[in-house]
């Protein structure tokens, strides 16, 4: 099967949101979000900084696997500082959403006990989840 990029093209058009492609739609968008309370700038910093930084961390361990990058103090030390550009990104996202890190550990802690009661992870636990298990 051969794909009509042009077709392709239109069709990512016809399934994108109008605030992702239109400017005044995506400030209509943000005020709509803003007289709903919503921190839209923290969260925004927060989601894009931690997907870049994450992609940084994760281009270091592409290397050290894949390409034969040392595993040495200069490595190690570049993956920590990594992880602390993450991790004040993740308090963005916290700051945003009024929460602890500590909630957010509780939280997490409780999704994954309900997950796995057996204290243990299961590929089949992970594959087949509940309803409302996200």
């Amino acid at each position: 099967m051969t794909i009509d990029l042009n077709k392709y093209v239109e069709f990512v058009d016809t399934t994108t949101s109008k605030p992702s492609k239109e400017f005044s739609e995506f400030a209509d968008r943000l005020n709509d979000l803003k007289i709903q309370g919503f921190p839209t700038e923290r969260l925004l910093t927060a989601a894009v900084g931690m997907s870049a930084e994450a992609g940084e961390f994760t281009e270091i361990i592409k290397k050290i696997v894949f390409q034969g990058k040392p595993v040495n103090e200069e490595n190690l030390f570049h993956l920590k500082r990594e992880l602390g550009d993450i991790m004040w990104y993740v308090f963005q996202a916290c700051l945003g959403l009024d929460i602890s890190l500590e909630e957010v550990i509780q939280m997490n802690f409780e999704k994954l006990s309900a997950r796995y009661p057996e204290g243990a992870f299961t590929i089949e636990r992970s594959e087949n989840r509940v309803e409302g298990d996200l």
